[in-house]
């Protein structure tokens, strides 16, 4: 005999705006991954309630798609349930399609030809009037219209020169005069919404508080969501495949400077921006204005102290310094693989006009001829707001530019400078800060540094003393700059390393030996290790290492790495990865009790379930062994991973989540790990492991997971 219930829910029933506001939040954070990651793809045919924990299965968080669609449906059901979701729908936006796109420039952006300054001041300032008045217990139309007439006056463009005592009538003609005093003057042509909205909300609150001290007054409603947004970026953005000429894709460009810099406008409260080489030629220099001189960086610098009053109170780059002003600071930018030409012109002409100022105003010419200041005073711009930059493949900006703005961030925690121009100077100058405290570094691949500067930098600079992730990745086309005793001095003194408090490290195509593993400290919390392009070192040093040294490690690439794996044919070399490696770390040791036959088995020695390996040994490795299989990426990387090994979380077992090593065949993440092997590469450009890009719109580092252009970067390509 079976019960069915049925719950239904009536949109007539009031319930309090804070109940639905909070509903609406849980659903916005059921899709954030949690700050401790399972170091595995998201498994969305999985569609048990999210654990927020560290587990593979069930998924730790909903997928963006879905908590989405979520509130989108929440806005659906009336008014108060739009007001309590569109917030949260609005948080995070992410370009994908060129129409899509156009539809959110024409939803944020103002467009002052349809839509005059003076109609939304005075509509806004109607609606605002309307609201108070409505929330008091008297009001008739002859208040209303005073209200409105004290809100207006409020507005009217001040003396000018009130200090001077100068009347009007001598500043300019009676004929050129507005007589009109309804007529509203801004000081911009060109205001932001909000700025609007805010200043009319502050007039109302002051008269309402002379009138009826204590009295509530409603903020006036935008129907502009630029608010809201607190996340934007490129990442998924492309044109391919829309069949577009040449011509049209350099004359008709979708993304161009003046419509970013228009939704950034109107969006004071951006924390995050995230660009891409599909659309780094619309960054221009009023657009990296708008970006990066935000908050405290228009704090006051650049107003003449004495003689305010004389300043043309329609002065453009005034007005744009006070909205600035008022907006919140950036907090992470990602710029990878930005190289196109109008961003380093943008990028070069930013850094000369903020943050390269000469006491002498000595100009020097670069290589391309532009004129540009070579030194850095105490009253150059700096911006303390920002903890998270990425610059990865940015290659084009030359290193007396790069130089400068890096150093111009004294708060940053994640910096991933990977394939750069980055020079010795430029490091030896960020070590010597004394506020920049680093947890995320990334110098992969920087064809300019030296070892001596890598080693100096983590040996002995303070703002590498607390780093928990380090990538000096490099492969054979460029292999680390680093010398055996460079490597050695790191290994035996950095802080980094003594510390215990490393989880990613990839040091490939270092001179790493068997000798120097026995010299490092234990790393008990490291759990993704990259060692790829180490031709001459010993497949049974590595063994030991993580065995006795680093037993927690879930992920290790060997990509071109043991000669017990490159130079023997694929049979040998298969056997010697199953004997050597997987074998004494990855199978749990025999036991056998006649008094005690229901203790739990003993737990493998180490936690490694994903290795890496080059192309040439997956493909003699066939199709695996027991639960072990071969999963490629969408480009030229793959991994030996076991299938029936994950992070599994009982939500109500008050116990977190545990690493499992006995899936059976038709538990939801086996099914989907072979599901991903059978697919031979055909998967998304977010399924991969130990990642080669920081992620840091959202601070999760290289243990971070992005799909999209970011995840290419990160899991799809080899170098």
């Amino acid at each position: 005999m079976s019960t069915e219930v049925c719950v239904s829910y009536s949109p007539t029933v009031d319930f309090p705006s804070e109940l639905l506001s909070d509903i609406c939040v849980y659903v916005y954070a059921a899709g954030l991954p949690p700050y401790v990651p399972s170091l595995d793809p998201l498994v969305t045919t999985d569609l048990r309630v999210p654990t927020a924990l560290p587990s593979s299965s069930p998924a730790a968080n909903w997928s963006e798609l879905v908590a989405r669609r979520t509130l989108a449906n929440l806005c659906l059901v009336n008014h108060a349930w739009y007001d309590a979701a569109k917030p949260w729908l609005w948080r995070k936006l992410e370009v994908r399609l060129p129409r899509t796109w156009l539809s959110l420039v024409e939803e944020i952006a103002w467009n002052y030809d349809e839509e005059t300054v003076d109609t939304v001041m005075g509509n806004t300032i109607a609606a605002a009037t309307k609201a108070a008045l409505g929330s008091s217990v008297a009001s008739d139309k002859e208040e209303a219209l005073q209200l409105q007439k004290t809100l207006f006056e409020s507005f009217e463009e001040p003396d000018p020169m009130p200090e001077l005592g100068v009347s009007p009538d001598l500043l300019t003609p009676a004929a050129s005069r507005d007589p009109s005093p309804r007529r509203l003057r801004p000081k911009s042509k060109s205001p932001a919404r909000w700025k609007i909205l805010r200043s009319i909300s502050d007039a109302i609150q002051d008269v309402m508080e002379q009138r009826a001290p204590g009295f509530y007054v409603p903020t006036p409603k935008d129907p502009r969501p630029g608010r809201f947004v607190r996340h934007i970026d490129f990442n998924h953005f492309r044109t391919i495949g829309m069949r577009r000429s040449v011509e049209e894709g350099v004359n008709s460009r979708f993304v161009t400077g003046d419509r970013v810099q228009a939704i950034l406008k109107e969006m004071p409260n951006l924390l995050t921006f995230g660009a891409t080489e599909y659309m780094d030629g619309a960054l221009t220099l009023p657009v990296l204005n708008e970006l990066f001189l935000r908050g405290f960086p228009s704090g006051g610098r650049g107003r003449p102290s004495r003689g305010r009053a004389l300043i043309d109170c329609h002065d453009a780059e005034e007005e744009d310094r006070e909205r600035r002003r008022e907006c919140k600071d950036i907090e992470a930018v990602d710029l990878t693989g930005c190289v196109s030409a109008v961003f380093v012109n943008a990028f070069t002409d930013f850094v000369n006009a903020h943050i390269l100022l000469s006491s002498d105003e000595e100009l020097s010419e670069d290589e391309s001829g532009r004129r540009t200041r070579q030194h850095i005073t105490d009253d150059s711009l700096t911006f303390p707001g920002l903890r998270r930059l990425g610059m990865r493949g940015v290659k084009s900006i030359l290193p007396r530019f790069l130089g400068p703005f890096i150093h111009a961030f004294p708060s940053l925690t994640h910096l991933d400078l990977s394939g750069t121009r980055v020079t010795p100077d430029i490091l030896v100058s960020l070590g010597q800060s004394t506020t920049m405290c680093l947890k995320s570094l990334a110098l992969g691949k920087c064809t300019k540094l030296s070892g001596e500067c890598i080693r100096d930098f983590l040996v002995d600079s303070p703002v590498t003393s607390q780093l928990t992730e380090l990538s000096l990745y490099g492969d054979m086309t460029f292999t680390s700059p680093l010398r055996e005793d460079h490597l050695r001095e790191i290994i035996t003194l950095a802080p980094s390393f003594l510390s215990g408090e490393l989880v990613y490290l990839d040091i490939s195509s270092s001179p790493l030996t068997t000798e120097l593993l026995k010299l490092c400290k234990p790393q008990p919390k490291l759990r993704s290790l990259g060692l790829s392009h180490i031709p001459h070192i010993n497949l049974k040093g590595i063994t030991e290492f993580l065995r006795d040294k680093a037993p927690d490690i879930e992920v290790l690439t060997l990509v071109n790495t043991a000669t017990q794996l490159e130079r023997g044919a694929n049979r040998q070399s298969s056997v010697a990865l199953h004997t050597q490696l997987i074998r004494p770390l990855c199978t749990p040791p025999f036991s056998f009790s006649l008094s005690q036959p229901s203790l739990p088995p003993v737990p493998p020695p180490t936690r490694l379930r994903v290795i890496e390996l080059s192309p040439a040994l997956l493909s003699g490795l066939g199709a695996g062994a027991g639960a072990w299989r071969i999963i490629r990426s969408k480009g030229g990387r793959g991994w030996y991973v076991d299938t029936a090994s994950a992070w599994i979380a009982d939500p109500g077992a008050n116990e977190g989540s545990v690493l499992r090593r006995d899936l059976p065949p038709d538990h939801p993440y086996r099914v989907e790990m072979e599901r991903l092997s059978d697919a031979n590469g055909n998967v998304s450009s977010g399924v991969g492991w130990h990642a080669r890009k920081m992620e840091v719109l959202h601070g999760y580092g290289m243990l971070g997971r992005e799909d999209g252009l970011y995840g290419a970067v990160s899991f799809a390509y080899q170098g």
